[in-house]
């Protein structure tokens, strides 16, 4: 049985080749989203922001991206998202005194859209959460767990909530491969 979505992927604005969308997937506006080639979007993913994601890119199952149409997710090419992982690229802002809920008339709410960036070959662990307006560095990855809130530095590893710096990736070898891809 084949359960990719094709139905779903004929309405992205732009695709490339070898892409599989799980049948239990959910994108609130497929015409914003361009993919990739040699991407793989598994069950239980649900978008609600614009998407652009580069090639051989892996989101896993049940991830979670929000923020609405007022802004987006971009997932440059080698990056990935674990499974369960949550990306806010818009939220309220509960400090600076406006109502909080999706139901009230935005005039009365106080919002923050803010776009994630992942550079190439940078990606999140199991069950982390990304805050709007995060970049991820090239090469930069985020352990099991965290809470991303500011900007990572290129080729380095991640932990915690907050997430902090704990070592240096070796990029020369993830560089030597992605180049004998064509990148």
């Amino acid at each position: 049985m084949n359960n990719n979505n094709i139905e779903l992927i004929k309405l992205f604005s732009k695709t490339g080749e070898d892409i599989f969308v799980s049948k239990n997937v959910e994108i609130k506006k497929p015409e914003y989203v361009i993919i990739g080639s040699h991407v793989a979007i598994d069950s239980g993913f649900k978008c609600t922001t614009k998407l652009e994601i580069g090639d051989y890119v892996h989101i896993a199952p049940d991830v979670v991206i929000i923020g609405g149409i007022k802004t987006y997710l971009k997932l440059d090419h080698f990056s990935f998202i674990a499974a369960g992982t949550k990306v806010v690229c818009g939220s309220e802002n509960y400090v600076e005194g406006g109502l909080v809920g999706p139901t009230i008339p935005e005039k009365y709410r106080t919002l923050i859209f803010k776009p994630v960036i992942f550079e190439r070959f940078s990606g999140v662990g199991v069950n982390c959460s990304i805050m709007p307006g995060v970049t991820l560095g090239e090469g930069s990855v985020v352990g099991a767990g965290s809470v991303v809130t500011k900007n990572t530095e290129p080729w380095t590893v991640y932990i915690g909530s907050p997430a902090k710096p704990v070592r240096v990736r070796d990029k020369e070898s993830v560089l030597k491969y992605a180049k004998e891809l064509g990148y």
